[in-house]
């Protein structure tokens, strides 16, 4: 295996085509796909194949590509900085569940590293979309939690994707309203409390498993429940209809506003709140910054 094969493999991709990017190489296009196949049978399986619509990835292909993707990125990296001697373009990318400590400590990131150039990505999604973004590159880092329930599923699903939780800190559970609702000025509320006003769920689309759900509790029997699948209508419900959510305890009233309100739910249920990175790997300056920043919440959510 060698980088410039991984160049050819990443090229195809990009072009979707084996003649368009054989043109973009200047390489002859059985040469390509003479290099393209030699790599396929070292590594042990098809990374491409051929479609009415051109050249498509394997799965196997499309993960064995967001490693690719990575190394050519560090190789460019380094010959930039120690070759070349030009100034390089610092890239990080999160995935993450939605925390709003997760979006304050991004800010910190990118107001401490401000360069002149850089590429930085937030991308809040659903459980499965951190996990996946992890797993091929796309980000370096995914914020979600465990707890007594979901754990040993996910853990068995980082453990075959080849990547590791680490928990950075814990947090009760929180009841996440409007300011208007008629419990907003409880100090402590159960779902016996809740049962006339709608739970709202963020929907997970098709890994919509309890496992996968965002909310601790996600297999009690709520009385009323609506889903959504945007943060913003989820906002809007809890305004209009007095919906609540469960959530970690802190609202970051200057990015969300001061009309919202968390109150502790009468219950044990803990949330370990980490971050999964690909096994075996180191972070990277911009990384580790990015954790350092999000520790610094630890002690106010319990």
């Amino acid at each position: 295996m060698t980088l410039q094969q991984l160049r050819y493999a990443v090229t195809i991709a990009d072009c979707s085509s084996m003649n368009k990017a054989s043109q973009v190489l200047y390489l002859s296009q059985s040469s390509l796909s003479g290099s393209i196949k030699d790599l396929e049978i070292e590594i042990g399986f098809p990374i491409f194949k051929r479609t009415n619509r051109g050249i498509a990835m394997t799965p196997e292909g499309k993960e064995f590509l967001g490693y690719a993707r990575q190394v050519l990125e560090q190789y460019h990296l380094m010959e930039n900085k120690y070759i070349n001697k030009q100034n390089i373009k610092k890239k990080f990318g999160v995935s993450m569940q939605h925390y709003c400590f997760v979006i304050k400590a991004f800010i910190k990131v990118v107001q401490k590293f401000g360069m002149d150039s850089y590429e930085f990505a937030a991308n809040e999604t659903k459980t499965n979309g951190v996990i996946e973004d992890v797993k091929l590159g796309e980000s370096e880092i995914g914020i979600l939690y465990l707890d007594d329930f979901n754990e040993k599923i996910l853990l068995k699903i980082f453990k075959e994707y080849n990547l590791e939780f680490h928990e950075m800190f814990q947090s009760r559970t929180y009841v996440y309203l409007n300011k208007r609702n008629p419990l907003a000025e409880s100090k402590e509320l159960s779902l016996e409390e809740l049962s006339e006003y709608p739970f709202l769920s963020f929907d997970q689309g098709l890994k919509n498993s309890f496992s996968f759900s965002e909310e601790v509790l996600s297999t009690y029997d709520y009385q009323k429940m609506i889903k959504v699948n945007d943060r913003a209508t989820m906002l809007n419900l809890m305004t209009g209809l007095n919906g609540y959510t469960l959530s970690a305890g802190l609202v970051c009233e200057d990015l969300n506003g001061d009309e919202f309100r968390v109150i502790p739910l009468k219950t044990e249920a803990i949330k370990k709140i980490g971050y999964i990175k690909k096994k075996d790997t180191i972070l990277s300056e911009l990384g580790a910054a990015y954790i350092t920043e999000l520790k610094k919440y630890q002690g106010r959510l319990l």
